[in-house]
């Protein structure tokens, strides 16, 4: 009898969490480098998400664990769950349930330079958190990814994504050498808002990557990078006041392009002569500029192209899918609790 009611208080939560588009000041949110330099980005969340769903698993069945992403995984203990940032969040925040079931999806691919293994981490976070019964902010959410990823995971990401992801908007996020952030909406009014939006054109270059792999290329590279990434840095404000002024908005197209060749120089493995080719095409086309997104190396492309030349751009890219997106300003959030 007690079992049954358990079940029958047994509550469903779905969390949604968007992925989002770096647009400059990557690089300089690895604390490698901000707690020596100071670091920014400016970056935003776009309408295309990470799910989760979760609820204690009921009293029926002959495993205490289901976890399905592109597996499903029946096990007893977190310790035998194989998807390690599932183990890692349930190992430090959930071992006080006695079963899950948790089931992942997403709009777009993994490991594309979308953030989206920090998205899915800190849409985990408060899945678990709120079937705890526990109301967490989004900063919390935001410095328990970036442990998670960054200490418990001991992968060599940055601490942006975390940040963008959770909070959702548009933002300058700004990484202190005390090893704290602080995030401020870039005061840009819808109409320019739509401008640029209107401007911007995302395309997925067919493969996906190990972000951290090119990013330990980085890292290892940033002492003899410092002028690269001190450009990289500066670039943060200069589009910060393109964004909230009238400036001709083609100029953050033009900045894009500088801020390729300077990303392409902080590691080998950033671009490829495949992703060399599709800037180039984009470029013939009429694209002003672009970024390969994330850590490089492959995923998403993104360009700023005018509207009216954008079907010129789509047919030279043709063998790639064009992805529209419209940014979003909601951050991770409970979208069902029943």
């Amino acid at each position: 009898m007690e079992a049954l009611l358990d079940y029958e208080k047994n509550t469903m939560i779905i969390c949604r969490t968007p992925l989002r588009i770096s647009l400059f000041g990557g690089g300089t949110d690895y604390s490698e480098w901000f707690k020596e330099n100071g670091g920014a980005v400016i970056s935003t969340t776009i309408d295309k998400y990470n799910y989760i769903s979760c609820r204690e698993l009921p009293p029926f069945f002959d495993h205490k664990y289901r976890v399905s992403y592109s597996v499903v995984e029946h096990v007893n203990n977190i310790e035998q769950i194989k998807n390690r940032a599932i183990r890692a969040v349930l190992e430090t925040f959930a071992t006080n349930l006695k079963g899950l079931e948790i089931n992942c999806a997403a709009d777009l691919p993994s490991r594309s330079g979308l953030g989206s293994s920090s998205s899915f981490v800190v849409s985990l976070l408060q899945a678990i958190k709120t079937l705890q019964g526990v109301s967490v902010d989004k900063k919390w959410l935001a410095e328990n990814a970036i442990h998670i990823e960054q200490s418990v995971l001991n992968e060599v990401v940055g601490s942006q994504d975390q940040v963008a992801t959770a909070f959702g908007g548009f933002n300058k996020i700004e990484f202190c050498r005390n090893g704290d952030f602080t995030i401020d909406s870039v005061k840009i009014n819808q109409d320019r808002k739509t401008e640029l939006n209107n401007h911007l054109m995302l395309f997925f270059t067919g493969f996906s990557r190990i972000a951290s792999e090119i990013a330990s290329s980085q890292v290892k590279n940033f002492g003899k990078k410092v002028k690269v990434l001190n450009k990289i840095y500066r670039m943060v404000d200069e589009a910060n006041e393109i964004l909230e002024t009238d400036c001709d908005i083609r100029l953050i197209g033009e900045m894009l392009d500088r801020g390729w060749n300077l990303k392409s120089k902080l590691s080998e493995m950033v671009t490829n002569s495949y992703l060399d080719s599709l800037y180039a095409k984009a470029k013939k086309a009429g694209a002003i500029g672009g970024k390969v997104l994330g850590a490089g190396g492959g995923g998403f492309m993104l360009f700023f192209v005018e509207p009216e030349k954008q079907d010129l751009v789509r047919n030279a890219l043709s063998d790639l899918i064009n992805v529209p997106f419209k940014f979003e300003d909601s951050g991770s959030q409970i979208i069902v609790k029943n």
